[in-house]
């Protein structure tokens, strides 16, 4: 593809990749939806980059002191502090790290980079925000992250103290950052089964505060939102990381979920109200809901919040086949859905998701 000199450029586009190499660059460019969207910058050109753009993504492959430098001035003259910007990652991960934090990128792959490019660039021309997340939001969510591999994914037994640390580690997140930063950095994630554990669970541990429960009560259930789809892990890889839409065979294979967490846990010293949780969050008060088509009062309070914090997620995620749906929409969703969530719960439920637009007006201002 032919590149354009960037200093000529007179339409900001959405994205700015500033590399060290123009012909690697272009190769990576090459499968967006439309190229012209960015703009490629060579870190050694005598001019400096101008304009802000809506994302940043580095592509230097050798960051040496001086090239470190060279960065730091490009971001100064495109006003880059607050814009998101992605570091990707050619050799070292420790030390990509570090220079990410220094820059105040995110640190990426290259290879995970090359897939999820196109889905960055979409997501900013249809105005969902690639959010700027705070070190310490990216550090929680990376060890909750690390937590799940290890416990969740690895055919280990689960035990109350096994969910008891990571509830604690989603907790002190919460606690630090807030749900908004936490829900930034949560969605950066690539697997959708990781990012949706992790949503459910500190938005469950932030609807536990707003209600008032006390110390004890909050724990249990973020700890039941932590674990409402274990059963996922016993799900075929090829159904649970499908790109696109789950077709009708694949749908009723994902809803065996429920069921198969609620086994994989009966029997291993977790309390009722939380296996509770495991088995019904699917379960609606009009009797539509599955495995077992529970109605009103044969639902649980913990299962009926779990279930506010599970659709309220599920709704602001992105996702392959869909853009994330914005807090107040995926709020007014909620609120629709009377007769079938429970309605106080609900309106409990606002503050959780009007701390997002209290953080977008801080961020403003």
């Amino acid at each position: 593809m032919p590149l354009a000199s960037p200093c000529k450029e007179v339409v900001l586009p959405d994205l700015l990749l500033i590399t060290d190499n123009l012909r690697h660059a272009g190769w990576l460019v090459r499968g967006l939806d439309n190229p012209n969207v960015c703009r490629l910058y060579d870190l050694y050109d005598v001019h400096l980059p101008s304009g802000r753009p809506s994302l940043i993504v580095s592509d230097v492959k050798d960051l040496t002191s001086d090239a470190l430098v060279r960065l730091r001035r490009c971001l100064d003259a495109v006003h880059g502090q607050g814009v998101p910007h992605i570091l990707l990652v050619h050799g070292h991960a420790a030390r990509a790290e570090v220079q990410a934090q220094l820059l105040g990128a995110e640190p990426v792959p290259v290879a995970k980079a090359l897939r999820l490019l196109p889905t960055w660039v979409r997501e900013r021309a249809g105005h969902v925000p690639l959010e700027p997340i705070s070190a310490s939001a990216r550090r929680h969510a990376s060890e909750a992250g690390r937590y799940l591999d290890a416990v969740f994914f690895s055919g280990e037994t689960l035990t109350p103290n096994l969910a008891d640390t990571g509830t604690e580690i989603v907790a002190k997140a919460i606690h630090e950052v807030g749900i908004a930063d936490w829900v930034r950095a949560v969605r950066r994630f690539d697997n959708m089964t990781h990012q949706h554990i992790l949503l459910v669970a500190g938005l469950s541990a932030a609807f536990g505060c707003a209600l008032g429960l006390n110390p004890s009560d909050q724990h249990h259930l973020a700890k039941a939102a932590l674990l409402h789809d274990v059963g996922k892990t016993r799900i075929p890889a090829a159904i649970l990381n499908k790109p696109g839409r789950l077709d009708p065979d694949e749908l009723q294979v994902m809803r065996t979920h429920a069921a198969i967490g609620h086994a994989m846990l009966a029997n291993s010293g977790f309390d009722a109200a939380t296996l509770a949780v495991v088995r019904s969050h699917h379960e609606m008060l009009d009797g539509s809901g599955y495995p077992d088509g529970l109605r009103d009062w044969e639902i649980p309070d913990r299962v009926r919040l779990v279930t506010i914090s599970d659709i309220y997620a599920a709704l602001i995620e992105r996702r392959p086949y869909k853009s994330a749906m914005s807090e107040a929409a995926a709020l007014a969703i909620i609120e629709s859905m009377a007769g079938r969530l429970d309605a106080d719960l609900v309106r409990a439920f606002r503050p959780v998701a009007d701390a997002f637009d209290a953080a977008a007006m801080g961020a403003t201002a």
